[in-house]
């Protein structure tokens, strides 16, 4: 079975006192919220890869926190299972405006927009990325960040 190895972020900030989650709508996915994330480069880091991939995918940047864990899965890639682990970071905003991406990221990601970090483990489409978001919003509220 192929193997897959990718990094994402969970970008977290303090909006008007509210924690909110960076969340972004891939291209064609109308009704699909997801974090950030994508293939680890060779030679790359995941940490590196994750805070790579929030910037190409939502236009900030942030700071890394720790690795909140990872999601594994299986998907069918023409046919045949990919065996897929994501390890996702928790991220903290520091600089840029959501959805300012590179021209060529939206062949990617059609929207990107702050979700509430306390509804995010509802809103996102993925089990394991609620699982993220949980973890993220159980951090913020137990470190003070």
């Amino acid at each position: 079975m192929r193997r897959e190895f990718s990094a994402g972020g969970v970008v977290v900030r303090r909006l008007r006192g509210a924690w909110k989650l960076a969340a972004i709508r891939p291209a064609g996915k109308s009704n699909v919220w997801a974090l950030p994330k994508g293939l680890i480069g060779p030679g790359e880091e995941p940490a590196a890869t994750a805070l790579r991939e929030v910037t190409e995918e939502t236009g900030v940047t942030g700071r890394l926190v720790e690795k909140l864990g990872d999601v594994r899965y299986v998907y069918t890639w023409k046919g045949k299972p990919v065996f897929k682990v994501v390890s996702f970071f928790l991220v903290r905003y520091e600089a840029g405006r959501l959805g300012e991406i590179d021209p060529a990221m939206r062949r990617e990601v059609d929207e990107a927009k702050w979700l509430s970090l306390e509804e995010a483990p509802r809103l996102l489409s993925y089990k394991g990325e609620r699982e993220m978001a949980e973890r993220a919003l159980a951090y913020v509220t137990r470190h003070k960040l």
